[in-house]
Protein backbone atom coordinates (compact mmCIF):
# COMPACT_ATOMS: atom_id res chain seq x y z
CA UNK A 1 0.00 0.00 0.00
CA UNK A 2 1.06 3.58 -0.68
CA UNK A 3 2.09 6.34 1.69
CA UNK A 4 1.66 9.78 0.10
CA UNK A 5 1.88 13.50 0.79
CA UNK A 6 -0.64 15.99 -0.65
CA UNK A 7 0.50 19.61 -1.09
CA UNK A 8 -1.73 22.58 -1.98
CA UNK A 9 -1.92 26.14 -0.63
CA UNK A 10 -5.71 26.26 -1.20
CA UNK A 11 -7.16 24.63 1.90
CA UNK A 12 -10.48 23.46 0.36
CA UNK A 13 -8.64 21.88 -2.57
CA UNK A 14 -6.14 20.22 -0.21
CA UNK A 15 -8.90 18.82 2.00
CA UNK A 16 -10.81 17.49 -1.00
CA UNK A 17 -7.70 15.86 -2.47
CA UNK A 18 -6.76 14.26 0.87
CA UNK A 19 -10.33 13.03 1.33
CA UNK A 20 -10.42 11.39 -2.09
CA UNK A 21 -7.02 9.77 -1.56
CA UNK A 22 -8.11 8.34 1.80
CA UNK A 23 -11.09 6.66 0.12
CA UNK A 24 -8.74 4.62 -2.06
CA UNK A 25 -7.94 1.15 -0.70
CA UNK A 26 -4.46 1.32 -2.23
CA UNK A 27 -3.52 4.29 -0.02
CA UNK A 28 -2.21 3.42 3.45
CA UNK A 29 -1.54 6.92 4.74
CA UNK A 30 -2.04 10.53 3.56
CA UNK A 31 -0.09 13.48 5.03
CA UNK A 32 -0.84 17.06 4.01
CA UNK A 33 1.05 20.33 3.72
CA UNK A 34 -0.34 23.76 2.83
CA UNK A 35 2.82 25.22 1.25
CA UNK A 36 6.04 24.14 -0.42
CA UNK A 37 8.40 24.98 2.47
CA UNK A 38 6.34 22.97 4.96
CA UNK A 39 6.12 20.10 2.48
CA UNK A 40 9.90 20.06 2.04
CA UNK A 41 10.46 20.09 5.81
CA UNK A 42 7.94 17.27 6.26
CA UNK A 43 9.60 15.17 3.57
CA UNK A 44 13.07 15.65 5.04
CA UNK A 45 11.74 14.65 8.46
CA UNK A 46 9.83 11.62 7.12
CA UNK A 47 12.60 10.24 4.97
CA UNK A 48 15.31 11.13 7.50
CA UNK A 49 13.32 9.29 10.17
CA UNK A 50 13.11 6.17 8.05
CA UNK A 51 9.46 6.60 7.04
CA UNK A 52 8.45 5.42 3.58
CA UNK A 53 7.06 8.06 1.24
CA UNK A 54 5.95 6.67 -2.11
CA UNK A 55 4.44 9.71 -3.79
CA UNK A 56 3.70 13.42 -3.60
CA UNK A 57 0.50 14.90 -5.06
CA UNK A 58 1.72 18.40 -5.75
CA UNK A 59 0.08 21.69 -6.75
CA UNK A 60 2.17 23.95 -9.00
CA UNK A 61 1.18 27.57 -8.35
CA UNK A 62 1.98 28.21 -4.68
CA UNK A 63 3.46 31.28 -2.99
CA UNK A 64 7.07 31.10 -1.87
CA UNK A 65 8.39 27.70 -2.96
CA UNK A 66 6.20 26.62 -5.88
CA UNK A 67 5.52 23.07 -6.94
CA UNK A 68 8.07 22.94 -9.77
CA UNK A 69 10.90 24.23 -7.57
CA UNK A 70 9.91 21.82 -4.82
CA UNK A 71 9.89 18.95 -7.30
CA UNK A 72 13.43 19.84 -8.42
CA UNK A 73 14.61 19.78 -4.81
CA UNK A 74 12.89 16.44 -4.23
CA UNK A 75 14.69 15.06 -7.27
CA UNK A 76 17.97 15.49 -5.37
CA UNK A 77 16.91 13.09 -2.60
CA UNK A 78 18.78 9.74 -2.54
CA UNK A 79 15.50 7.86 -3.12
CA UNK A 80 12.97 10.50 -4.16
CA UNK A 81 9.22 9.84 -3.98
CA UNK A 82 7.35 9.81 -7.28
CA UNK A 83 5.50 12.96 -8.32
CA UNK A 84 1.90 13.51 -9.39
CA UNK A 85 1.13 17.11 -10.33
CA UNK A 86 -2.34 18.44 -9.56
CA UNK A 87 -2.87 21.84 -11.14
CA UNK A 88 -5.24 24.19 -12.92
CA UNK A 89 -2.48 25.12 -15.39
CA UNK A 90 -2.38 22.94 -18.49
CA UNK A 91 0.64 24.76 -19.96
CA UNK A 92 2.98 23.43 -17.24
CA UNK A 93 2.96 19.93 -18.76
CA UNK A 94 6.36 20.52 -20.39
CA UNK A 95 8.06 21.02 -17.03
CA UNK A 96 6.27 17.93 -15.73
CA UNK A 97 7.85 15.86 -18.54
CA UNK A 98 11.28 17.10 -17.56
CA UNK A 99 10.71 16.24 -13.90
CA UNK A 100 9.54 12.72 -14.78
CA UNK A 101 6.12 13.01 -13.18
CA UNK A 102 4.04 9.86 -12.95
CA UNK A 103 0.89 11.79 -13.86
CA UNK A 104 -0.50 15.27 -14.46
CA UNK A 105 -4.02 16.01 -13.25
CA UNK A 106 -6.04 19.09 -14.05
CA UNK A 107 -8.32 20.71 -11.48
CA UNK A 108 -11.07 20.19 -10.58
CA UNK A 109 -9.94 16.64 -9.83
CA UNK A 110 -12.44 13.92 -10.67
CA UNK A 111 -12.47 10.84 -8.43
CA UNK A 112 -12.12 8.42 -11.35
CA UNK A 113 -9.18 10.38 -12.79
CA UNK A 114 -7.47 10.45 -9.39
CA UNK A 115 -7.98 6.70 -9.11
CA UNK A 116 -6.13 6.28 -12.39
CA UNK A 117 -3.28 8.45 -11.08
CA UNK A 118 -3.04 6.22 -7.99
CA UNK A 119 -2.88 3.18 -10.27
CA UNK A 120 0.00 4.75 -12.18
CA UNK A 121 1.78 5.67 -8.96
CA UNK A 122 1.37 2.11 -7.71
CA UNK A 123 2.80 0.77 -10.97
CA UNK A 124 5.71 3.23 -10.85
CA UNK A 125 6.68 2.21 -7.32
CA UNK A 126 6.32 -1.54 -7.90
CA UNK A 127 9.48 -3.66 -8.26
CA UNK A 128 10.53 -3.89 -11.91
CA UNK A 129 9.15 -6.88 -13.73
CA UNK A 130 11.17 -9.13 -15.97
CA UNK A 131 11.34 -7.56 -19.44
CA UNK A 132 8.89 -9.16 -21.82
CA UNK A 133 10.02 -10.55 -25.14
CA UNK A 134 9.76 -7.94 -27.90
CA UNK A 135 6.67 -8.51 -30.05
CA UNK A 136 7.23 -8.86 -33.80
CA UNK A 137 4.99 -8.35 -36.83
CA UNK A 138 5.57 -10.67 -39.83
CA UNK A 139 5.62 -8.81 -43.16
CA UNK A 140 5.46 -10.55 -46.55
CA UNK A 141 7.99 -9.19 -49.05
CA UNK A 142 7.90 -10.93 -52.44
CA UNK A 143 8.14 -14.49 -51.20
CA UNK A 144 10.11 -13.57 -48.11
CA UNK A 145 8.87 -12.97 -44.57
CA UNK A 146 10.42 -10.08 -42.69
CA UNK A 147 9.92 -9.98 -38.92
CA UNK A 148 9.60 -6.37 -37.80
CA UNK A 149 10.30 -5.93 -34.05
CA UNK A 150 8.02 -3.69 -32.05
CA UNK A 151 10.92 -1.64 -30.68
CA UNK A 152 12.00 -0.69 -34.22
CA UNK A 153 8.62 0.85 -35.10
CA UNK A 154 8.56 4.64 -34.75
CA UNK A 155 4.94 5.11 -35.78
CA UNK A 156 2.16 3.42 -37.73
CA UNK A 157 -0.33 4.88 -40.23
CA UNK A 158 -3.74 3.55 -41.21
CA UNK A 159 -3.95 2.81 -44.96
CA UNK A 160 -7.43 1.46 -45.63
CA UNK A 161 -7.41 -2.21 -44.61
CA UNK A 162 -3.66 -2.00 -44.03
CA UNK A 163 -1.21 -0.36 -41.64
CA UNK A 164 2.11 1.08 -42.73
CA UNK A 165 4.83 0.55 -40.11
CA UNK A 166 7.54 3.22 -40.18
CA UNK A 167 10.76 1.86 -38.70
CA UNK A 168 14.34 2.98 -38.26
CA UNK A 169 15.30 1.32 -41.56
CA UNK A 170 12.23 1.67 -43.79
CA UNK A 171 8.46 1.20 -43.91
CA UNK A 172 6.34 -1.92 -44.31
CA UNK A 173 2.70 -2.51 -45.19
CA UNK A 174 0.81 -5.14 -43.20
CA UNK A 175 -2.80 -6.27 -43.47
CA UNK A 176 -4.35 -5.35 -40.13
CA UNK A 177 -6.33 -2.47 -38.63
CA UNK A 178 -4.76 0.36 -36.67
CA UNK A 179 -7.26 -0.32 -33.85
CA UNK A 180 -6.03 -3.93 -33.61
CA UNK A 181 -2.40 -2.78 -33.50
CA UNK A 182 -3.26 -0.22 -30.81
CA UNK A 183 -4.84 -2.92 -28.64
CA UNK A 184 -1.82 -5.14 -29.17
CA UNK A 185 0.83 -2.51 -28.39
CA UNK A 186 -0.84 0.02 -26.07
CA UNK A 187 0.85 -1.46 -22.98
CA UNK A 188 4.21 -1.08 -24.74
CA UNK A 189 3.90 2.71 -24.93
CA UNK A 190 2.20 3.22 -28.29
CA UNK A 191 -0.09 6.27 -28.30
CA UNK A 192 -2.98 7.14 -30.61
CA UNK A 193 -2.32 10.75 -31.66
CA UNK A 194 -4.76 10.88 -34.57
CA UNK A 195 -7.50 8.65 -35.94
CA UNK A 196 -4.97 7.42 -38.52
CA UNK A 197 -1.69 7.54 -36.55
CA UNK A 198 -0.18 5.50 -33.71
CA UNK A 199 3.17 6.61 -32.26
CA UNK A 200 5.82 4.90 -30.12
CA UNK A 201 6.54 7.09 -27.06
CA UNK A 202 10.14 5.83 -26.96
CA UNK A 203 10.77 7.47 -30.36
CA UNK A 204 9.23 10.87 -29.52
CA UNK A 205 12.12 13.33 -29.36
CA UNK A 206 10.15 16.58 -29.09
CA UNK A 207 6.68 17.98 -28.48
CA UNK A 208 5.71 21.48 -29.61
CA UNK A 209 2.72 23.72 -28.85
CA UNK A 210 1.67 26.25 -31.48
CA UNK A 211 -1.61 28.15 -31.25
CA UNK A 212 -3.32 25.37 -29.32
CA UNK A 213 -2.05 22.67 -31.68
CA UNK A 214 0.40 19.95 -30.64
CA UNK A 215 3.05 18.41 -32.88
CA UNK A 216 5.36 15.50 -32.08
CA UNK A 217 8.77 14.95 -33.65
CA UNK A 218 9.34 11.26 -34.33
CA UNK A 219 12.42 10.10 -36.20
CA UNK A 220 12.89 13.57 -37.66
CA UNK A 221 9.29 13.80 -38.88
CA UNK A 222 6.69 16.24 -37.53
CA UNK A 223 3.42 14.43 -36.77
CA UNK A 224 0.31 16.46 -35.87
CA UNK A 225 -1.75 15.50 -32.82
CA UNK A 226 -5.50 15.93 -33.26
CA UNK A 227 -7.27 18.23 -30.82
CA UNK A 228 -9.34 15.26 -29.68
CA UNK A 229 -6.22 13.34 -28.62
CA UNK A 230 -3.92 16.17 -27.47
CA UNK A 231 -4.70 16.10 -23.75
CA UNK A 232 -4.52 12.29 -23.54
CA UNK A 233 -1.23 12.26 -25.48
CA UNK A 234 0.35 14.76 -23.08
CA UNK A 235 -0.75 12.70 -20.08
CA UNK A 236 0.50 9.46 -21.59
CA UNK A 237 3.87 10.94 -22.50
CA UNK A 238 4.30 12.08 -18.90
CA UNK A 239 3.72 8.49 -17.90
CA UNK A 240 6.39 7.31 -20.32
CA UNK A 241 8.91 9.80 -18.86
CA UNK A 242 9.70 11.16 -22.30
CA UNK A 243 11.75 14.38 -22.44
CA UNK A 244 10.27 17.21 -24.50
CA UNK A 245 11.43 20.65 -25.50
CA UNK A 246 9.37 23.88 -25.32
Amino acid sequence: MLRVLAVDDEVPALEELAYLLRQDDRIEHVSTAADGVTALQDMVQMIGGGERLDGVFLDIRMPGLDGLDLARLVGGFPSPPRLVFVTAHEECAVQAFELEAVDYLLKPVRAERLSEAVRRLEAATAPPADPAQDDVIPVELGGRTRFVPQQAVRYAEAKGDYVRLHTVDGSYLVRMSLAALERRWSEAGFLRIHRSTLVSARHVSEMRFDGGRVTLTVGGEALPVSRRHSRQVREQLVRQHSRVLP
